[in-house]
């Protein structure tokens, strides 16, 4: 019983130290915003993007850059504040290919601080819900009042005890704020206009082929659930089952791993080490607690970046002292507030160079990425010629809602460590897709016609796409970088996904298995 204890310990307090490492993991400025004009979808008759145009997706990543990223700039890209038109390649597929099933991960929406800043107001900021307030959505209105009949839905222990919408009108600590939710209301919506068209889930879907989890906080339940809302627009309650994740690893009943806990320590000792060195930094700290009248260590502890960056996406002035304190005068400025993100950013750099954050990635994601591997495998076969159907069908759309702690390691455990740091309502996604079967007629027609498929397939082999905030990445990830494929090769075939989660990501680690891996000794 201590040892179990000691071992759940381990876990939150590793959650909280990463969520501050967190911040350190940030805008990396290697994944494009739109995709190359070159490559535009072509229109299918029934209206659904099927086909591509062009001859490469090479070109997903735009070329480096010698000009050091602006750490303003990148903070703003963080924000991701709901006020353009967004274009993303979920969806898209070569023509005639079948989808299968689809797989989302995402962080959830913007948030009031996790902490606050001695001696200064906090940011003023409304989370109650208005459509007469921007930013806003068409779905607003109807998403807070389907909210409303939320007791009909099912739900695991305790998310059946947080409120379904964010309802103070002082933002608490941590808080999802309207911004968040219609972040949230559009990325859903945005992937139910991408999937429409291809019969993901038919209008009479069961709960078996929904699942849905979220960790228990409130920014993370409500989040999935603008999200699912925008996806399923008044979806029937009595068919969803919300079910909790208690870590934010999303691990399951397989979080146990103590080579894991390792790496995370030694990650925070290279942070410590590299911070404490840049002196630039240690004067910006002395100068801002100067100008507030406090302590260099206190306000270091009160995370200052994490208040500074709400009130940056909320075009909110920054925090100036409160009137009435002595021996302090002035607001914080964008200055200070650049030097702490490009301390951020040259970190960002090191974390790569070291390499023990990607060994710690591997083994925190493997239990989320081989559960979605086992899941992709089943519907898969379910697939095939012969099978019989399963009853109520196979699980064809999971969305997981957690943080950025849980999309951070995600990302660098596929192998895409040179993507930007997850941004507020970034999402990650999973699409499976299966060639067409080729007739016989179509086959001999082809062959006199000297044609090749396009595709570069096998009839019915499945493939997988792998998609970071609407941007295609499949051939970036460690399991299909070095795939040799025809320039015509749009997908990554599944196969190498499943080796991958079940064999190769283990060889970063010096093993063979999750097991081995975690209660292999040090040294």
């Amino acid at each position: 019983m201590l040892a179990r204890n000691r071992f759940l310990l381990l876990v939150v307090v590793g959650g909280a130290a990463l969520a501050v490492l967190s911040f350190s993991l940030q805008f990396l400025n290697l994944i494009s915003t739109t995709p190359m004009l070159d490559e535009q979808p072509v229109q299918a008759v029934d209206g659904g993007f099927r086909a591509f145009q062009g001859k490469s997706r090479k070109r997903v990543f735009p070329v480096h850059h010698t000009q050091e990223p602006d750490p303003i700039f990148e903070a703003y890209s963080y924000c991701n504040t709901p006020n353009h038109t967004e274009q993303a390649w979920e969806g898209h597929s070569p023509a005639d290919y079948k989808l299968l099933s689809v797989h989302v991960m995402i962080r959830h929406g913007d948030r009031y601080p996790l902490y606050s800043i001695p001696k200064t107001k906090r940011p003023s900021i409304d989370c109650t819900l208005s459509a007469s307030r921007q930013p806003s959505h068409p779905l607003l209105n109807p998403f807070i009042n389907h909210m409303d009949q939320g007791t009909r839905g099912h739900w695991e222990s305790p998310l059946g005890s947080i409120s379904r919408l964010p309802n103070h009108s002082v933002c608490e600590m941590g808080e999802l704020t309207q911004t968040g939710v219609v972040q949230h209301l559009r990325n859903g919506q945005l992937l139910h206009h991408a999937y429409k068209h291809h019969s993901l889930l038919p209008s009479d879907w069961s709960p078996r082929q929904v699942w849905m989890e979220s960790t228990g906080k409130s920014r993370t339940l409500q989040s999935g659930m603008a999200f699912l809302y925008g996806f399923l627009p008044n979806f029937d309650w009595t068919k969803v089952t919300v079910r909790h994740q208690w870590s934010t690893l999303f691990c399951g009943s397989a979080c146990e791993c103590p080579a894991r806990n390792r790496y995370l320590e030694e990650e925070q000792r290279r942070q410590y080490r590299l911070r404490v060195a840049d002196s630039n930094l240690e004067r910006t700290y002395v100068e801002m607690a100067r100008t507030l009248g406090v302590l260099t260590r206190q306000l270091r502890a009160a995370n200052p970046i994490d208040s500074l960056l709400c009130h940056l996406c909320h075009s909110l002035s920054f925090p100036c002292v409160l009137s009435g304190n002595s021996g302090a005068d002035g607001c914080l400025t964008m200055a200070q507030f650049a030097v702490i993100r490009q301390q951020q950013l040259d970190d960002e750099v090191d974390r790569r160079r070291v390499g023990v954050y990607r060994k710690y990635a591997i083994l925190a994601m493997y239990p989320y990425l081989n559960r979605t591997a086992n899941k992709m495998e089943r519907v898969a076969k379910a697939t095939e010629a012969g099978r019989q159907p399963r009853l109520n069908g196979e699980e064809v759309f999971t969305l997981s809602s957690g943080h950025d702690v849980t999309m951070a390691p995600l990302l660098s455990a596929l192998g895409l460590e040179e993507a930007k740091f997850p941004r507020f309502a970034a999402r990650i996604v999973f699409e499976m897709w299966k060639s067409p079967h080729t007739t016989q007629g179509q086959a001999k027609n082809r062959a006199g016609k000297g044609e090749r498929s396009k595709s570069n397939s096998k009839d019915g082999e499945v493939f997988i796409r792998v998609l970071y905030n609407g941007e295609d990445v499949t051939f970036h990830t460690a399991f299909c970088r070095s795939n040799e494929r025809h320039i015509s090769q749009l997908l990554c075939p599944l196969k190498n996904f499943l080796t991958f989660v079940r064999k190769d990501m283990f060889t970063i680690v010096n093993a063979t298995s999750y097991k081995e891996a975690c209660y292999k000794q040090s040294g």
